[in-house]
């Protein structure tokens, strides 16, 4: 998909190179997004006004329009340690297996059933790691989002527009008007807050207004419910630091052009990401992401995305998972773009001592 990166880029690859596709896999990689009803006040909907998702998988299309492009990158995902499966069997000698599931954080129906081998692992498990524990809770995790206006605001009365020329003002206020918002209302967020406010598509937002779940927050509500101990890897402060920790301005283009992409095109790039999801097709996720970021600039701030937000919590993740899943019977379940790859999850808790084989 080097391709995508040519003076004579197909339709196809524009579309995905201009989706903001590395900043919107940076809010999708992390539970901050889960607090969207609680941050913005949306009115509950009814479950029978909830629409149905829809949306084309980007890659399919391009396989047929560039078969040889496409070879290639299906080449590169081929070669990327740990990426064809999200289910995984984790043990240690003398002690009962774990379990490790990579997980979306989305109320996808698809999503939420997931494998049976899975369900099954997680019914008999007595404990349960996810990435915060907080989630369990919107209220006080949004309170304590809240607590830290440094991480959510510009300071010293800035504001977004001080970032924006006056073509991307007009975009983002257009995009942000077509969801309902005002630029002048939101102006002074933190790019990556808004970034949360538009990179779902609408039937998402509706599921999550209705009080719909999503799969980790399911998960550690089950838990909670059935008597099993719940832990957590991180907090969300830590979780928000990280993305406020990227450069501002490529943050704010990556929010432009996600305004910019449209309905259609947000709904397509959610739709091939949980395609790559369900078919355990983990491995083809980065180098899709990597091969959207333009050149320059562009990728050195998608190289920046994935060390700090995948890379740097794979290492916490597995440092602190470890301890707790030496005691064997846990069932784990973190976002599956931390699953693969020399330093993702799989491989880290490897090197920890334990065995991990994929579960078909």
């Amino acid at each position: 998909m080097t391709v995508l990166l040519h003076k004579s880029r197909l339709a196809l690859a524009d579309r995905l190179a201009d989706a903001g596709l590395w900043f919107m896999a940076a809010i999708h990689a992390l539970i901050a997004l889960s607090f969207l009803v609680v941050l913005t006040g949306l009115s509950p909907a009814r479950a029978e006004d909830l629409p149905t998702c829809t949306g084309n998988n980007l890659l399919t299309k391009y396989e047929q329009e560039d078969p040889a492009g496409y070879a290639k990158l299906r080449a590169e995902a081929d070669a990327m340690p740990n990426g064809k499966a999200i289910f995984w069997k984790v043990e240690k000698e003398g002690k009962p297996a774990s379990w490790l599931l990579g997980t979306m954080h989305v109320t996808d129906p698809r999503v939420l059933a997931m494998p049976e081998a899975a369900r099954t692992a997680y019914d008999k498990a007595a404990t349960v790691i996810v990435e915060s524990d907080e989630i369990t809770d919107e209220k006080k995790a949004g309170a304590a989002m809240m607590a830290r206006p440094d991480l959510i605001m510009f300071a010293d009365g800035k504001s977004i527009t001080d970032f924006l020329s006056a073509e991307d003002k007009e975009k983002l206020e257009k995009g942000l008007k077509g969801r309902g918002l005002s630029l002048a209302a939101v102006g002074r967020m933190k790019p990556w807050m808004l970034m949360s406010f538009v990179a779902l598509p609408a039937c998402e937002i509706a599921r999550k207004t209705a009080g719909a779940a999503f799969l980790d927050q399911q998960l550690a509500k089950n838990a909670l419910a059935e008597g099993k101990v719940l832990k957590g890897l991180e907090t969300l402060i830590e979780q928000i630091s990280a993305l406020d920790s990227l450069a501002v301005e490529p943050q704010i283009k990556g929010l432009v052009q996600t305004v910019d992409l449209g309905v259609d095109g947000l709904k397509d790039v959610i739709e091939t990401m949980s395609q790559l999801y369900l078919s355990g097709d983990t491995g083809m996720i980065m180098p899709m992401m990597r091969a959207a970021a333009p050149p320059g600039e562009g990728a050195d701030a998608y190289a920046e995305f994935e060390q700090r937000i995948i890379v740097d919590r794979n290492h916490t993740m597995a440092e602190r998972a470890t301890p707790i899943l030496d005691g064997g019977n846990v069932f784990m379940a973190v976002g599956a773009l931390h699953l693969a790859g020399p330093e993702g999850v799989v491989e880290l808790l490897r090197k920890s001592g334990f065995t991990v084989t994929a579960v078909n």
